[in-house]
């Protein structure tokens, strides 16, 4: 084995002489040194090569001394390196960093190790005392810097080296050396530099053995790291750098003033003053350690400025250094011990598991009492100054601080320490910080939406979406994570048992506030409770603590309180004073959240929140609104339910108690005719036979609040409701009756053929022989002995049986109708109740009330024994508001009268008659006209007035015996004729909508009602204008007198004449000569 490393030393050797001799040569021969460099630099890159070669493959080869025979020649660049380019003297210092490295090792001589260091730190930093000229690239002083790092584990690897390193000769160039190391880490140009730097005075530390010389160099390495570590120039830093730097401050903290070091000197402070003075003249005194542990703690404090960083690496670096300084420094640093701690609780990561061999904070707690203490003021300290930070402009702040007391809070519980003044300042911190919040928060621009115009639907309630509460804290999206931290603070608030009495210190706050604070106490107190619940579930899951009463039965009875509370807030809408509508949002959750919890047992509940939570669908605030619809379809959800629709209908009773109460005392708001108005719309038909108990109510309001016409409408809101879906139900009629129902549309009368008359006379001829047949038959009976009407025995004795037996069913009693349903007698108080509020001075009202008339009418038409009654209760009334002002009322009026028209029939022929010669004949003309003169009117306006102007009058056909003739519209046989109101600008007039109207309505009277000959020429004198263009109104006109409808067209040149007869002998008059 020797021979073999013999031979590998002699044939290395053989490689490294040559070269060795050529750069001798090169080097002491050579009369012109730069001519002579480009040759130096190949054949030391040459040198280079070989050694790297070597030192990968078995650097056992190499040893002290190839390493002498291979200096000598490089010590020839190395004195005359002034006349060499610097890439020459970067080659050399990386063979000598090689040659210490792997070949002397800790057997370099003193005297040669002290010139390389002064030559290296030469290189890196210049001549002390001189400005350099010209600084060396970064990649010679990054060789220089590597060199030294060896050179210096070389010399402390051997104890000769490292007494000679710290001799007092050498140490004006031991503190160059530190200094120009110093200055590469604080100004290195790259980072490897730095770091580099770095390794060499954490090399350097490990070569100085004597302690004094390590406590005068002290100040000066703590001051540059703490500037390589102070914001903002740390932000400039990359992490390795940082990271680097940490760890180095660590070690020599740790191998200066780490307990161990300097015990004697603690153990000297315990001691009098007169033992202090035999340490004169020394550098380790008591004195220098307390000024020292000053300078410490000031760069300490600038230096963890970083463990708000966002990186994990330089954090968890940082948690090292705390961790580690309170540890093995815990005496000698004890000034420094609190912001040692409270920066490694903020450095502390809960997420992410530890290595069981890795000492943090909570096993030096254990270790050390004190640390407890201070854990325990550290946290105090965060929570009274939390208020005064929620309320910075800079949201890191905010979520710092919240972040903060997570962990506080964590090593609170985890430690398990007490204290009554920390959870009492607790439970003030967060209520005065969320109230902070509330009141820093933007505001939502969010409009208000008048009650009445909130138009509830089914949709509304049943839509799909998120079953999750929008926030209403702190809802900003800028704030999210604010918020997030917060609610990660009262999740983590203690445990089980703190958490229910600050839920209960929050409860009892927010029953005596008012305004924001209660909102965020209110708030508070549920997200801490809902967590506190939440724990208590998942220990419930592993352990059975039924026998032991324990924190969760206190956390159920605080939730009831809590639940109690919401209940209160969501019955008080109807007072007099307003409530905050967060707060009311905030009670919709908890009872959403109570719900959730019971599941079907939260049934009975339901009898006093479920009108409280409906009536929010009213609301007029679209969040609170959003609010309710979650809030229902999730408590529908938990009971069991499968729709809203399923939950109001199962507890109808309930609801429908509750505004009947507040109707009969008169408590009545928006809200309780919106709410009702919901509850009829979300149930539909079904709903309508529960409600004759409110409807009652509502006729006794309407009798006693006749005189405000808001309030009346809103009423009649109601009843409109119940109409609309009472006219849709299945049980409305009985089957009888709904079957009977009968159409009174006049259909054309048929055409008589001959075949028909031929069968008519037939059936008279054969009526006439079975009569005749009849009376040959009779027999002659005698005269009544007794009068017609006898008694039973005496009609018993001239009455056949056969023919006794054949009357017996004409004498049998009719039996008595079916009777009424619930929701046709409804629908029928409703109707009657119309005639007295159609005289309202409420225009709307009264269009309201018309179009019920139009929508129940179809409904209970059917039955006509009960609704003719109501059709001549009703029409006196509905036949007055065709003269209305108003003419969307006019309107309203024409479309009531077509629906009765087509439910009653000929019932309404006498009235129409009469209403007809008296007015309704009168106002249809005017109507018409009107809309004559509006769109005459327009078209008048669109015609220039030039002189030039040619005459434009209107020229319209007309029939005469002569033929097709023309003549001006002023002529007697002129028509004139209304343009359609169907196109045009003008149809959108008033005027225009209301002939429309009673186009309408004239064609429903002729279509339904049977109407005198006379009445009936003035509506086709009327409608004759539209009988061309208007199939509808041809069709209904036809049906009654379709001879009259084409003679008027005849006569208006509407339709063709008809071919003249032909028959042999006979002649035929002109048409017009007849």
């Amino acid at each position: 084995m020797a021979s073999n490393s013999s031979t590998a030393r002699n044939a290395f050797f053989q490689e490294l002489k040559p070269r060795c001799i050529t750069i001798n040569n090169l080097t002491v021969r050579a009369s012109d040194k730069r001519a002579a460099a480009k040759d130096l630099i190949a054949v030391v890159e040459d040198l280079s090569s070989i050694l790297d070669r070597q030192v990968s493959s078995d650097a056992s080869v190499l040893d002290e001394k190839h390493a002498e025979y291979v200096f000598f020649p490089l010590s020839n660049i190395l004195r005359n390196q002034q006349q060499y380019p610097i890439r020459l003297t970067e080659l050399t210092i990386k063979c000598l960093g090689v040659l210490i490295q792997y070949g002397w090792k800790s057997k370099i001589s003193n005297e040669l190790s002290h010139q390389l260091l002064i030559f290296l730190t030469f290189v890196v930093g210049g001549v002390p005392g001189q400005e350099r000229q010209d600084r060396v690239p970064e990649e010679t002083e990054l060789e220089a810097l590597r060199t030294l790092t060896s050179l210096i584990k070389a010399v402390g690897s051997s104890a000769t080296g490292a007494a000679a390193l710290v001799d007092s000769n050498a140490i004006p160039t031991l503190g160059h050396a530190v200094s120009i190391i110093l200055d590469s880490i604080t100004d290195g140009r790259t980072p490897d530099i730095q770091l580099e730097a770095l390794r060499t005075l954490n090399a350097l530390l490990t070569a100085i053995r004597d302690q004094a010389a390590l406590a005068t160099f002290l100040p000066g390495i703590v001051s540059s790291l703490s500037r390589l570590l102070t914001l903002p120039a740390a932000l400039k830093m990359q992490r390795r750098v940082l990271i680097s730097g940490i760890t180095t401050l660590k070690d020599v903290l740790t191998r200066v003033v780490g307990d161990i070091k300097v015990m004697g000197i603690i153990t000297m402070t315990q001691q009098t003053t007169s033992d202090e003075k035999k340490t004169e003249g020394k550098v380790l005194t008591p004195a220098w350690l307390r000024a020292t542990t000053a300078k410490i703690k000031l760069a300490l404090a600038s230096v963890l400025k970083l463990r708000n960083t966002d990186s994990e690496e330089v954090r968890s670096a940082l948690e090292r250094l705390c961790i580690t300084l309170l540890d093995e420094c815990h005496q000698s640093l004890a000034e420094c011990t609190s912001i040692l701690v409270e920066s490694a609780m903020i450095l502390a990561d809960d997420e992410n598991e530890k290595n069981v061999l890795e000492t943090s904070l909570t096993d030096l707690a254990r270790i050390y009492p004190e640390l407890g203490d201070t854990i325990k003021t550290s946290v105090y300290n965060w929570v009274t100054s939390l208020p005064r930070l929620v309320q910075s402009s800079d949201d890191r702040v905010k979520q710092q601080a919240i972040r903060n007391l997570v962990k506080g809070q964590h090593f609170i519980t985890t430690l398990q320490i007490d204290s009554s003044v920390l959870e009492d300042s607790l439970a003030t911190s967060l209520r005065d910080s969320a109230t902070a919040f509330v009141l820093a928060s933007k505001t939502s621009n969010m409009t208000e939406v008048s009650s009445t115009a909130i138009d509830l639907n089914m949709g509304m309630v049943q839509r799909d979406g998120s079953d999750i509460f929008p926030p209403v804290l702190i809802v900003q999206e800028t704030e999210r994570p604010t918020r997030t931290a917060l609610l990660d603070l009262l999740s983590k608030a203690g445990s089980v048992y703190r958490q229910g009495k600050l839920t209960a210190d929050l409860l009892n706050y927010v029953r005596e506030s008012t305004g924001p604070s209660q909102v965020a106490s209110y708030w508070l107190a549920f997200e801490v409770i809902k967590s506190s619940l939440s724990q208590s579930s998942d220990i419930d899951d592993f352990l059975d603590l039924s026998l032991a009463a324990g924190p969760s039965d206190e956390s159920e009875s605080i939730f009831q309180e809590l639940y109690t509370f919401s209940v209160d807030v969501l019955d008080s809408q109807a007072e007099i004073e307003e409530v905050d509508w967060r707060l009311q949002a905030l009670a919709l959750e908890v009872t959403t959240f109570a719900a959730s919890r019971t599941k079907e047992g939260f049934r009975p509940e339901l009898i006093d929140v479920l009108y409280p939570i409906t009536t929010f669908l009213g609301s007029s605030i679209p969040k609170l609104r959003d609010h309710a619809i979650i809030s229902l379809n999730s408590i529908a959800a938990s009971c069991g339910y499968s729709s809203v629709t399923d939950l109001i209908i199962d507890n109808v009773d309930y609801m429908v108690n509750s505004v009947s109460l507040r109707l009969n005392t008169f408590d009545i708001s928006p809200a309780s005719t919106q709410v009702l108005r919901m509850m009829i719309r979300l149930t539909g038909p079904k709903l309508i036979p529960y409600l004759d108990d409110v409807i009652a109510s509502i006729f006794a309001a309407l009798d006693n609040y006749h005189g405000y016409p808001l309030f009346v409408e809103s009423l009649f809101s109601v009843l409109t409701e119940v109409v609309q879906q009472g006219s849709h139900s299945d049980h409305l009629l009985p089957d009888a009756a709904s079957s009977s129902a009968k159409s009174h549309k006049k259909s054309p009368q048929s055409v008589i053929t001959t075949k028909a008359i031929c069968g008519i006379l037939s059936d008279r001829i054969e009526r006439r022989k079975k009569r005749r047949l009849e009376d040959e038959n009779e027999e002659a009976e005698p005269h009544p002995k007794r009068p017609w009407k006898g008694t039973t025995s005496f009609e018993a004795e001239i009455e056949p049986p056969e023919e006794k037996e054949e009357e017996e069913p004409g004498n049998e009693v009719e039996k008595p109708p079916p009777p009424k349903t619930p929701t046709f007698k409804i629908l029928a108080r409703i109707t009657d109740l119309t005639q007295h509020y159609l005289t309202s001075p409420a225009p709307t009202l009264r269009k309201s009330l018309l179009d019920l008339l139009a929508t129940v009418c179809p409904a209970l038409s059917p039955d006509e024994d009960a609704f003719l009654p109501l059709v001549n209760s009703v029409w006196p009334v509905l036949v007055e508001r065709l003269y209305d002002s108003e003419p969307f009322v006019v309107i309203s009026a024409c479309k009531a009268l077509c629906a009765l028209c087509q439910s009653a029939g000929d019932f309404l022929s006498t009235r129409i008659k009469t209403e007809w010669w008296d007015n309704l004949g009168k106002w249809c003309r005017k109507a018409k006209a009107d809309a004559t003169q509006s769109r005459s009117s327009k078209a008048k306006s669109k015609v220039g007035t030039g002189a030039g102007q040619q005459d434009r009058s209107l020229l319209i056909p007309i029939r005469s015996r002569d033929g097709i003739g023309g003549k001006e519209t002023t002529s007697s046989k002129a028509v004139e004729i209304v343009p359609s109101s169907s196109s045009g600008l003008g149809r959108f007039a008033q005027a225009a909508q209301v002939w429309e109207a009673v186009q309408e309505l004239l064609v429903a009277i002729v279509s339904f009602v049977q109407v005198d000959d006379d009445v009936l020429d003035e509506v086709l004198a009327l409608l004759g204008d539209t009988l061309a263009t208007n199939a509808a109104v041809r069709a209904a006109l036809e049906a009654i007198d379709p001879d009259a409808v084409w003679l008027l067209m005849y006569e208006r040149g509407m339709a063709e004449p008809m071919d003249k007869p032909r028959l042999d002998g006979v002649a035929f008059e002109e048409l017009w000569n007849v």
